[in-house]
């Protein structure tokens, strides 16, 4: 007998519902986060010259701490949503761990109640814990990808205003 998708997910309970919402969440960020991203880079200049025209309005002693500062503030606003994408990614594993530990109790209790006569009593908790590990394994590997992916995207922007910046200042 062949399961469907169905069939595991709805197999898996609740704690596979929990990791199928925290996938389509944490996707949705890192979707928004890619085109953020894309709408960032072609309004490059314009970051650029904010930041030589506050330069060129402020002594030169704070200068290179304010545009850091500056620099440091237009980033820390490109990476807003991405600590969720970090938490999906931490916690997906942890909760495919939780009902690994619900799924072989259960498979206990069932032995406890009805004795080790009939197989398929223990494989059926044993067959929940092992369909949410895989759940939260599932979602925690693209969440962990995709957050260093765009953490790095993040970091090469940073780098590259920072050199306009100080090639025309």
């Amino acid at each position: 007998m062949e399961l469907s998708l169905i069939d595991y997910i709805n197999r898996g309970g609740i704690i596979v519902y929990i990791l199928i919402l925290l996938n389509v969440i944490g996707f949705t960020i890192m979707f928004w986060k890619l085109v953020v991203l894309a709408l960032s880079k072609n309004n490059k200049e314009q970051l650029v010259s904010e930041i030589l025209t506050f330069a060129q309005h402020n002594s030169s002693e704070f200068k290179k701490d304010s545009i850091q500062n500056i620099i440091n503030r237009k980033i820390k606003k490109l990476e807003f949503g991405l600590n969720t994408v970090k938490i999906i990614a931490s916690m997906a594993p942890l909760l495919g761990l939780l009902g690994t530990v619900i799924g072989v109790l259960d498979s206990f209790d069932s032995i406890t109640k009805s004795g080790l006569g009939d197989p398929s009593i223990f494989s059926n908790g044993i067959s929940v814990a092992l369909i949410t590990t895989i759940a939260g394994i599932i979602v925690a590997i693209p969440h962990y990808m995709g957050y260093n992916y765009i953490v790095g995207i993040l970091d090469e922007i940073e780098l590259r205003i920072e050199k306009e910046v100080l090639k025309k200042i």
